[in-house]
């Protein structure tokens, strides 16, 4: 690594890291690009030689935050073989931690990036490396694609190996549970006070397990 990117590295540690502590303090919607500036200690000009705007830096910082998701789905994955359990393991575990963490989840899948936000999600792991060093082959293209559809699609591909469902029906089944979840999430994160995050994924796994 020459010593440019090793600046552009240290860079970008700085103002996530600062960007992190904000969200922890105050919480997404108090993120401005003057107050990472203040608490990296740079000014807001130089933030935007490494992120062109402030939806890039959340993306990016949330991509940390998101690191427990991770850890947790990585570890759930190899209990099992089965591939239907896995994919219920894989909703489980989506479910819970989105709804315990609606404002990394928005930023991370929902949140508008404008153009080719997948090279943004490319770049991110080209500068965290590490974070996929446990992660199965098979995960990782899942990760590497931010479309939950597509997301989806790459979950549900073992089921139709193993002749448990035929490609229509594994569509269908994918566009179904997509739309539900986000159905339940953005209501969640628009009235919090309506359900508690538990209540949120239990009913959202009760009746993604059903459409199963």
């Amino acid at each position: 690594m020459d010593k440019k990117e090793i600046k552009k590295r240290r860079m970008w540690n700085y103002f996530i890291s600062a960007t992190e502590e904000l969200i922890q303090e105050e919480g997404f919607q108090h993120v401005t690009i003057r107050k990472v500036g203040d608490r990296a200690g740079y000014n807001s000009a130089t933030i935007y030689n490494y992120f062109e705007e402030l939806s890039h830096l959340l993306f990016f910082t949330s991509l940390k935050l998101l690191k427990p998701y991770l850890d947790a789905v990585t570890e759930a994955m190899e209990r099992s073989d089965d591939p239907l359990e896995r994919y219920f393991i894989a909703w489980e575990i989506f479910s819970q931690y989105s709804f315990k963490n609606p404002d990394v989840f928005q930023a991370v899948f929902l949140m508008d990036l404008g153009d080719h936000p997948e090279k943004l999600l490319k770049h991110y792991y080209e500068m965290y490396p590490s974070d996929l060093i446990a992660v199965p082959e098979e995960l990782r293209l899942i990760l590497m694609d931010r479309n939950l559809l597509n997301r989806g699609r790459y979950s549900l591909i073992p089921l139709v190996q193993e002749g448990l469902l035929d490609e229509q029906r594994a569509d269908e089944l994918n566009e179904m549970t997509n739309m539900l979840w986000l159905g339940m999430f953005v209501n969640f994160l628009n009235n919090r006070g309506y359900y508690t995050s538990e209540e949120a994924f239990g009913r959202t796994m009760k009746f993604i397990r059903g459409i199963i």
